[in-house]
């Protein structure tokens, strides 16, 4: 039998153990380069010793108000300083940090905030119409609301009567908020690296949306790793494409910091600014779904600057991405690393790792290999496809299907307030991606399919039942299916296939159309919203089930939306 005890009895100190927390970073890159830039907004720039006093005046605004460990501070806010300024101040009070999509609708941000019980609702001025919708809402949901502490992001790109607005409904400004606080707030690490970092909600594969929990540990780890995977270095530029509301910007947040890089934010994405950025302002780095990669492929001429002023790295993950767009992207002078992950791994957690091999093959053979998934991110500890019934890995054989499952310090802490969900993503000591793909005989996984029913659009996921259940209260439809469909810009959209009431029947079609149209615009999120509909009956399993599998073999009218 084999030694059960090591070469030592020496215990943890306070010397030589502390909780790792991403925080640090902050501190280290004030420290070493105080008058760097770190962040830029239109004409507002930061160095990073400014940023660093900032986020401890955000800590100490909060802990004034009694808000600290166990309070949730929302924000709702596009690429923003002050959305960057939120990943360090509120866990520097002790807090976590909740960001919310800024595509959801009212409904949506009311149960977020609700299933939250967000103590902080920060908005930025041009969202915050949508979020007063939402704050109503869930003050008539909830028998003892408690109303929570509104602030106000102002920006000056924006329309002023939208703050002003915000101002007069009592709400209180950003900037107002952060001179409350202490540039000098003594701000303490978490005492346990367990402790929740960030929260972020994610349809997922059901119904209903789940809060994943990060922690302070796992989102060190994968800040860190995130570097070492791409070989960023100090000397990057990077742009804010990617939103840092999706998975806290894939920790790209936090990593910044570690290597005191210079950030620029894009409120707006579009081809031309990123051409721009790269031309003028130096940038080399940016990540984004696939969906950007189309758009800045398929640019206008007078929307591109080319070609360009250095190489520039891009990580791309969201959806898998034709390797079409890989190779065109190739072409004009953008290397792609392909990453995967989900919100429930930090973003993501495996890398398609450029072999040097791969350099002397044809163009469109690198960008076949390159749109594999890949193998772990040195944070994730064990990535493998399994059989969904044993458990047992599948061959490496490029052929043979299974579930992508995960093991590691990188993966979340769970879904808040849902223990049903948590033994079903945990089941068998592995987290459960609902992915199912293939092992090839290189050890690289790559996605064939996934197990439920999601839809992932531009980047965005999208659950086919959330979408379902709003179809169903339109009064013409019986029964409603909702699968992605291919589309040429987002990579998918939803495609509902629609069995009408018997009565409308005989009703005119394209009328019918613009009405389920019209009223999905009204009651889900834009990007919800099906870009084709399809009539007729639906297949079902002997149990009376829909086979979503089957409905695109309907051969119906239908009709294509934009």
């Amino acid at each position: 039998m084999g030694k059960t005890r090591d070469i030592d009895d020496l215990p943890k100190n306070p010397a030589n153990y502390t909780s790792l927390t991403p925080l640090w970073f902050l501190e280290r890159a004030a420290t070493v380069h105080p008058t760097r830039i770190s962040i830029v907004h239109e004409s507002v720039q930061y160095t990073w010793q400014e940023t660093y006093q900032r986020c401890r005046r955000f800590a100490s605004a909060l802990s004034n108000r009694s808000l600290g460990l166990g309070s949730t501070v929302a924000v709702i806010a596009p690429n923003v300083p002050a959305l960057y300024e939120a990943h360090f101040g509120v866990p520097m009070a002790g807090a976590v940090v909740n960001c919310v999509n800024i595509r959801l609708n009212a409904q949506a941000i009311a149960f977020l905030l609700g299933h939250s019980k967000s103590e902080v609702v920060m908005v930025d001025q041009e969202f915050f119409a949508p979020v007063e919708e939402a704050l109503k809402i869930w003050e008539g949901n909830e028998k003892n609301f408690k109303s929570p502490l509104l602030v106000v992001i102002g920006d000056k790109s924006c329309d002023p009567k939208s703050l002003e607005y915000a101002l007069g409904r009592g709400a209180i400004e950003y900037e107002k908020f952060l001179e409350s606080g202490d540039p000098e707030f003594d701000w303490k690490p978490p005492e346990d690296e367990w402790q929740s970092i960030a929260l972020g909600y994610t349809s997922g594969t059901t119904s209903s949306p789940k809060g994943v929990v990060l922690s302070h540990r796992g989102a060190y780890l994968m800040s860190l790793s995130n570097p070492i995977v791409w070989g960023m270095d100090e000397g990057a530029i990077y742009l804010w494409t990617l939103p840092m509301f999706h998975c806290n910007g894939w920790c790209f947040t936090w990593t910044l910091a570690a290597l005191c890089v210079k950030s620029i934010c894009l409120r707006q994405v579009t081809a031309k600014a990123i051409y721009s950025a790269i031309a003028y302002a130096g940038v080399s780095h940016f990540c984004a779904a696939p969906v950007v990669l189309n758009t800045i492929i398929n640019a206008s001429k007078e929307e591109t600057i080319l070609p360009l002023p250095r190489l520039v790295h891009v990580m791309t993950a969201g959806a898998a991405p034709p390797p079409s767009v890989l190779f065109s992207m190739s072409e004009k002078g953008f290397r792609v690393t392909h990453t995967y992950g989900l919100s429930e791994t930090y973003g993501p957690s495996t890398v398609c790792a450029w072999k040097p091999e791969w350099d002397s093959l044809p163009p469109i053979k690198q960008a076949r290999l390159n749109a594999r998934q890949g193998v772990r991110y040195v944070g994730l500890e064990r990535l493998d496809v399994v059989d969904t019934k044993t458990m047992k890995p599948v061959p490496a054989d490029g052929k043979t299907m299974g579930e992508i499952v995960m093991r590691g310090n990188v993966v979340m802490k769970g879904y808040l307030k849902n223990p049903k969900a948590n033994e079903e993503a945990f089941a068998n000591g592995w987290f459960h991606s609902g992915d199912l793909g293939v092992k090839n005989p290189d050890g690289y996984i790559e996605i064939k399919d996934r197990s439920k029913d999601i839809i992932i659009s531009g980047g965005e996921n999208i659950s086919s039942v959330e979408v379902e259940n709003v179809l169903y209260m339109h009064p013409a439809i019986y029964e409603v299916s909702v699968v992605a469909r291919q589309h040429e810009r987002w990579g998918e959209s939803p495609c509902a296939f629609v069995t009408l009431k018997p009565e409308m029947e005989k009703s005119d079609k394209q009328q019918l159309i613009d009405d389920i149209m019209k009223f999905s615009r009204s009651n889900m999120p834009a990007y919800w919203v099906p870009r084709s509909i399809v009539f007729g009956p639906l297949p079902k399993t002997a149990t009376g089930k829909i086979q979503k599998h089957n409905a695109g073999h309907l051969s119906l009218v239908t009709q294509k939306m934009g």
